[in-house]
Order: structure tokens, then sequence, then C-alpha cells
């Protein structure tokens, strides 16, 4: 049965209560209704007066007389696959009246299927998390929400007024943390037809579980920073040697360029013949 169907239930055992014993107006029920694809729904045909003739519901589909008084009948109809228009009508005082019933087939979510794109990651890695929810109509209404444990990671609510059924796709990519290890992963699919006439249906998926693990050390990296370490240490001892060697070379032939010239000179002088 429609998880929408308990209305039109309730309906009929008002107007059963309200009927019997009664020449009052009974209560009628909606006049619009949501029924779930092959489902069924209870129709409460009333007439507008006391003692109508020729109550009947027009409709092609299978339908079963439940219960009946003199002023209203109370049908089951089975196998609802579409929007339908179902006609009740009755004659009063010899005039024709009639009273319409459309009906909205919808597609509720059946199942909720949560998918990680990894089971195992390490602290700081990507992950994707992916909730898909097959077969819904109308997408209107609908809204996803990705939990890890009790906390919203993502939330999203469909906008889109197709009468025929799609898959509900819901992605979220976010970074895995030490404390997602400790948490379970679901999603829930809530579609809320309150405003058209329906009500609540609400899924859970199963729990999935993530495994978060330290990073490992990259060694490559390591052993290319103790390569260029040495490196730099070996170019810094060529430099240095380089240094001293230029300080020590220096210090034989005097240390500035005029020092130099100077004793050049005077060792010329004392060569020359008196």
């Amino acid at each position: 049965m429609s998880p929408f169907g308990g209305w039109g239930m309730l309906a009929a055992f008002l107007a059963m209560l309200c009927c019997r014993g009664s020449n009052e107006k009974v209560f009628e029920g909606p006049e619009h209704l949501m029924v779930g694809f092959g489902e069924f729904q209870v129709i409460n045909c009333t007439a507008s007066c006391t003692d109508p003739k020729k109550l009947v519901l027009e409709t092609h589909l299978n339908k079963t007389l439940l219960d009946s008084q003199a002023q209203w009948k109370l049908f089951q109809v089975y196998n609802i696959s579409k929007d339908e228009e179902l006609l009740c009508s009755f004659t009063c005082a010899g005039k024709q009246e009639m009273k319409v019933f459309n009906i909205t087939v919808f597609y509720p979510p059946k199942q909720v299927l949560l998918t990680l794109s990894h089971t195992s990651v390490a602290v700081g890695t990507l992950f994707t998390i992916e909730c898909r929810v097959p077969a819904v109509a109308p997408l209107e209404g609908l809204t996803v929400t990705l939990l890890r444990g009790t906390e919203i990671l993502h939330n999203q609510t469909f906008e889109e007024t197709a009468p025929f059924p799609h898959d509900a796709v819901v992605t979220h990519h976010t970074t895995a943390h030490r404390e997602d290890g400790h948490h379970n992963f679901s999603c829930e699919a809530q579609m809320d037809l309150r405003s058209r006439g329906g009500g609540l249906v609400h899924r859970v998926s199963d729990p999935q579980r993530l495994e978060v693990k330290e990073p490992e050390p990259n060694y490559q990296m390591v052993i290319m920073a103790i390569v260029i370490v040495l490196l730099l240490l070996f170019v810094t001892f060529v430099f240095l040697c380089f240094v001293f060697s230029e300080k020590w070379r220096r210090g034989r032939t005097g240390h500035y360029p005029v020092q130099a010239a100077w004793n050049r000179l005077r060792r010329s002088h004392r060569a020359q013949p008196l």
C-alpha cells in the first residue's frame, strides 16, 4: 500500500462512522490524491443529497465496493500505474452531478544506495561519497542528505518536475580526517509531497565504514632531500677551499696590487748599477 494511502483509509473510516444513522452530509475526503506506482487507493464517493440515484464511480481501473450507505459508496481502486481522473457521478432531484478525483502517480524512494570511492584512505587524501536513489518521481520535493554519523556533510534538494522516474544522484568530494574512521557514513532520501496533497516518505541507506590510515612516508622525497643537502655541502666545501687558496697565494705575493707593484719597483732600483 502507498505510504500516503493511510490518509485515504482514514477518510474511509471516518466516512463509515459518520454516515451510519445520519442524514447529514458526510466527510468526503481529498479530491487530489497521490498514489504510489502500481498501488491502490480508497475512494469515498459521496453525493451532495441524502437520497441520490445511480451513485457510481466511473473508471477503467479494477475496483471493489467495500461498503455503502444511501448517501455514499466506498471503493477500492487497484493497480494505478499512471495519472488518472476518476468520476463519481450521481443524480439528485433528477439532476446529474459529478465529483472529480485527480490521482497523481509517484515513484517513492524504495532504495538508497551509498558508495564510497575508497574503503581505505590515508589522512589528507581526497575521496568521493555518492548517493543514488533509483527511479523516483517527481524529483521535485526530493531531498538527499549525506551524513557522517549524525553530522550533515552535504544536502541537496531537487527541483525537476518531470513525471517519469529518474535516478537521483548526489556526489560529494571531501578530505579524509582521522576522526572519519570512527563514524558510519550514510545517506537519507526524503520525498515531501505534502504541498501536493501527498505525504512524507523517508528512506536510509545501509551504513558504510571508512578505514583511515596514517600517511606513509615518501622515501623517494627523503632520498632527494639528502642528495640535495650533500650537494650543497660539497659546493660549499669547494668554494671555501678556493677562497682559502686565494688568500694563501695573495699572502705570498702581497695582499694588495699596490703593495706588489711597490715591491717590484724597489727590486728594480736595487738591481741598477751605481
